[in-house]
């Protein structure tokens, strides 16, 4: 772990001249984007493990996810494709489960959607949302799906119901969440927020659901508190603004010479 978090310093570091200003004024701040991976370097086509790999680390000055910022997006509920199985690879960050979600998420672009909202392999139940992690609020209650070994355990993930439960003294579930139920808890109002969270976007709030030929709007399609607050807390903490107890080892500080 210490050479991993040495080679991400150093990769920080050397693109120092790369790193986009920051002001509280502009309210989709740019970022450096880091990017570690490993992939199999052993000179053999054959289709077994590879023997060596190699670390890499990309790093790239990053606008927004979205490009509409901090503003709702709307989603398919994808009832064909799935993106992962059980006793599959979709709890690993690899980069097989990103190709199988392309062709459903150029679908959903090109029916006037911004992304998919996953379902598992029964298409009954809730995984994520494109490539970000999900949350919903149901009855003040922060809900994501529970990790099955189809969904990707993502540090913000983490960070959100970590946030939800010490800072915010929600009341945190982790659990399978069925799209039935979120669709009735939006038609009579215990739904009230949808979210996703990743390294990329943060928080992006889910403004409707385009599913079985229907819309639904959640809450009155904008961001709702909860998200918002996320938003702003996962941003005061990455920019060493706030002080909060159950996030203090989460930053590392890089000194940029010059």
């Amino acid at each position: 772990m210490a050479d991993f978090i040495d080679s991400i310093k150093s990769a920080v570091k050397f693109s120092g001249p790369y790193i986009p200003p920051y002001s509280k004024s502009n309210p989709t701040p740019a970022s450096l984007y880091i990017r570690p991976f490993l992939m199999g370097t052993t000179p053999k086509l054959g289709v077994k493990p590879a023997q060596d790999y190699g670390h890499v680390v990309i790093t790239s000055p990053s606008g927004p996810y979205f490009s509409s910022g901090l503003n709702p997006i709307k989603l398919k509920v994808e009832e064909e494709y799935i993106r992962a199985a059980p006793g599959g690879t979709g709890e690993a960050k690899c980069a097989g489960n990103y190709a199988a979600s392309l062709l459903a998420a150029e679908i959903a672009l090109k029916e006037g959607f911004d992304q998919v909202l996953w379902l598992d392999v029964e298409r009954k139940y809730l995984q994520e949302v494109g490539a970000m992690n999900l949350f919903v609020v149901i009855d003040n209650v922060l809900v994501t799906p529970d990790l099955d070994g189809c969904i990707l355990p993502g540090i913000t993930r983490d960070a959100v119901i970590e946030l939800g439960a010490s800072h915010f003294k929600m009341s945190v579930e982790e659990r399978h969440v069925s799209i039935h139920e979120v669709i009735e808890g939006i038609k009579n109002n215990k739904v009230t927020e949808i979210f996703g969270s990743g390294t990329a976007a943060v928080i992006t709030p889910v403004g409707s659901l385009g599913y079985k030929g229907e819309h639904y709007t959640i809450g009155d399609g904008k961001i709702g508190p909860i998200a918002q607050k996320m938003y702003d807390t996962l941003l005061g903490i990455q920019y060493n603004e706030l002080n909060i107890e159950c996030a203090k080892d989460w930053i590392i500080e890089v000194q940029i010479d010059g």
